[in-house]
């Protein structure tokens, strides 16, 4: 089969012909038709990662979109994390339990986009933040596939309002495309309080959510505005490991710092985030921003994700 084929760690795959995969008992064959390029699939490339340095060589791809017997599917791999290959090849392996079946009407390239990014969103407002009609949203990292995804649901979801923070021109733009009310810009240079202003000036009153990519400074500042029992979820540290957070604060609020992981929820609440999200790509038009581009042009790609320079998802079209 053709696939992208990673020969060293902390480069770049590139188009070579690989070995058929081969399934064992509980597992399908996926034939592929789309798979995203995502932060994890370099990170687990590196050969730095906690999972350690994965075996050379593979084939990277940690979700795709494909068909299993006609039915098109979504699924999850393991690809860098434990031995085996991944979906950016013409055929993959998948858990027969985890392949989430695909609602008509979403593009296979969206769905692969969509993916765990929208298992994200969904979980961290419905599950973990407990999104309630007519409270208020802030999105930190809005420009990026969670955060346009999460400014969305929370519309959708019956938020009065939806503020992002998003860094680039390029990311504000997304962020407002995707229905935010109000943007804020976030730089290098912010300081918690001086940030705090920002956001609580685009604000109206009190923020109940907090969606939270970031960790660092800028959930720093966003919890200062946690109203009553607001809740901040926080699933990332694009912006450094560490935050504070002031406990008087947080105490005559009865607000909450809460985590989430993908990694921590069960197969159904999986197939049930993502299905539910792709009903609103089918019934509302969700959608993030995207670039689809052939098998054979991974190398390029993959430096363009890993540089910074891509400016949106991008996902190959295998098949």
């Amino acid at each position: 089969m053709r696939a992208a084929v990673l020969r060293e760690h902390a480069s770049s795959p590139s188009p070579a012909e690989h070995p058929d995969p081969l399934p064992e008992d509980g597992q399908v064959l996926v034939t592929v038709t789309a798979a995203p390029i995502v932060p994890l699939d370099l990170l687990c490339a590196s050969g730095t990662s906690y999972f350690g340095a994965p075996a050379l060589p593979y084939v990277p791809g940690v979700q795709g979109v494909g068909r299993v017997a006609g039915q098109r599917v979504w699924f999850p791999t393991s690809a860098g994390m434990r031995p085996g290959d991944g979906s950016m090849a013409e055929l993959a392996l998948a858990s027969a339990e985890d392949v989430v079946e695909l609602p008509d009407g979403v593009p296979d390239t969206l769905a692969a986009v969509l993916g765990t990014s929208a298992i994200a969103a969904w979980m961290a407002l419905t599950w973990r933040g407990r999104l309630r009609e007519g409270e208020q949203v802030l999105v930190l990292g809005a420009g990026g596939v969670v955060g346009q995804v999460a400014v969305q649901v929370a519309r959708h979801l019956g938020a009065r309002r939806v503020v992002g923070a998003a860094r680039s021109a390029g990311a504000q733009e997304r962020a407002r495309a995707c229905g935010a009310d109000a943007v804020v810009p976030l730089s290098d240079d912010d300081e918690p309080t001086s940030l705090a202003a920002r956001l609580e000036e685009a604000c109206d009153g009190p923020v109940e959510v907090v969606v939270d990519p970031l960790c660092g400074i800028p959930s720093t500042a966003a919890a200062t505005l946690l109203g009553r029992r607001g809740r901040l979820v926080n699933f990332g540290s694009a912006a450094g490991e560490v935050a504070s957070y002031s406990s008087a604060h947080l105490r005559s609020r009865t607000a909450a710092i809460l985590g989430y992981t993908n990694n921590d929820i069960t197969t159904d609440q999986r197939r049930d985030a993502l299905q539910a999200v792709l009903r609103l790509a089918v019934e509302e038009g969700l959608t993030v921003a995207h670039e689809v581009l052939p098998l054979a042009e991974v190398a390029s790609a993959w430096d363009r994700q890993a540089s910074g320079t891509a400016g949106r998802r991008l996902v190959l079209a295998v098949s």
